[in-house]
């Protein structure tokens, strides 16, 4: 009897790892869908707040028929992106623009250039004598941007934007749906559970809804604060043009979404973009090369100390109700996992597995311990 029960355990399990392997294989399989559906939610979160405040507009004591906030929404998040790759993509254009320029130009008598140069050829004596770094970076954007390059691979690009608008188009139709009923991702999920764990279920998907929807929002306003600080500061102090600094500004803002690594490259990027501005076009602070690059660094280092002492712990501490400290190792953790992009995603996946472990793994003494306040109701 008791050889009949271990047997049909066994069987039991070999059937669920077998449901489990079909299901795994048809996510894979079917694993463009299911990123569409994951970006959809994602655009829902965002979109909430503009749903909530659409809700409040009422004519005669009725509000708007939910198919038509939902239309708003997605209209307001659209625009948005619009706004940002219209402002970052001019700038990019109007500094290789200049670049094919500055070819004509003389070199100028810059002893901070002139330093970089000798150190440059001394490690590299391959470079030879007469290397300038500055028109090696704009050599080299310029051929980025060469027209003969790009018809090369016109087929790949085109491929791609087809790809990209097929996806676009896909994530945008989804989302309509969420944010016409906030409740529908909770139904899809509440579906594929049995029926004594759906309750619970649906508690965590609202719980995730909820400080995810805090967390996106809040990363937004982080990247548009960033952008902000550093746009005075390129258009006030370093001098540099209001469409230049606009410009730059959102790239840093844009980059900043990754942590650690994002707000490095933004700096990065933001110095050698106003460098080969001021050698080229003559614009920004009347001080020497070296000093301005300072000047723009100390501008970009000042917005990542508002952002790293101010923007992020509002944002960590009453988005997802984390420490500081928590954020760090799974940031380092998902660093080593994933690069760039495992950091990029670490904190919404870090959420989702503190929601879980509250609501059905809460019992356990190593979550109480490390996560004290999990499970409360945000």
């Amino acid at each position: 009897m008791e050889q009949e029960r271990t047997i049909d355990r066994l069987a039991g399990y070999l059937i669920r790892l077998g449901i489990f392997a079909i299901v795994a294989l048809l996510c894979w399989y079917f694993r463009s869908v299911l990123i569409y559906i994951i970006a959809a939610f994602v655009v829902s979160l965002i979109g909430i707040p503009v749903v909530r405040l659409l809700r409040k507009f009422t004519i005669k004591g009725r509000t708007a028929p939910g198919w038509l906030i939902a239309i708003l929404t997605l209209l307001v998040i659209v625009g948005l992106a619009v706004l940002i790759i219209t402002q970052v993509v001019p700038v990019v254009t109007g500094i290789v623009r200049d670049a094919s320029l500055f070819s004509s130009r003389g070199v100028p008598d810059i002893s901070l250039v002139d330093k970089i140069n000798a150190w440059l050829i001394s490690l590299f004596p391959a470079l030879g004598a007469d290397f300038d770094v500055v028109r090696f970076l704009i050599d080299q954007l310029k051929e980025v941007t060469n027209v003969s390059n790009v018809s090369g691979v016109i087929g790949s690009v085109a491929s791609a934007l087809a790809g990209t608008a097929v996806g676009i188009f896909s994530t945008l139709f989804i989302s309509f749906f969420f944010l016409k009923d906030d409740t529908l991702f909770r139904k899809i999920v509440g579906a594929l559970v049995p029926d004594r764990l759906e309750a619970s279920v649906d508690k965590a998907v609202l719980d995730i809804e909820h400080l995810l929807s805090r967390y996106f929002v809040g990363l937004i306003i982080e990247m548009l604060g960033v952008a902000l600080i550093d746009f005075l500061g390129l258009w006030l102090i370093a001098r540099i043009g209001f469409n230049y600094a606009i410009g730059i500004a959102f790239i840093a803002g844009i980059l900043n979404i990754i942590p650690y690594v994002g707000p490095l490259i933004g700096e990065v990027l933001g110095v050698v973009l106003c460098v080969i501005l001021k050698y080229g076009a003559g614009v920004g602070l009347d001080v020497g090369l070296g000093w301005f690059a300072l000047v723009v660094l100390a501008i970009m280092f000042g917005a990542q100390l508002v952002d790293n002492f101010f923007y992020q712990p509002v944002i960590y501490s009453t988005s997802i109700q984390s420490t500081p400290l928590e954020i760090f190792i799974v940031l380092l953790m998902a660093g080593r996992i994933g690069g760039a992009l495992g950091m990029l995603v670490a904190i919404p996946v870090y959420t989702v597995v503190r929601v879980i472990a509250g609501r059905f793994f809460s019992h356990h003494k190593a979550v109480q311990r490390l996560m004290p306040d999990i499970g409360k109701d945000a």
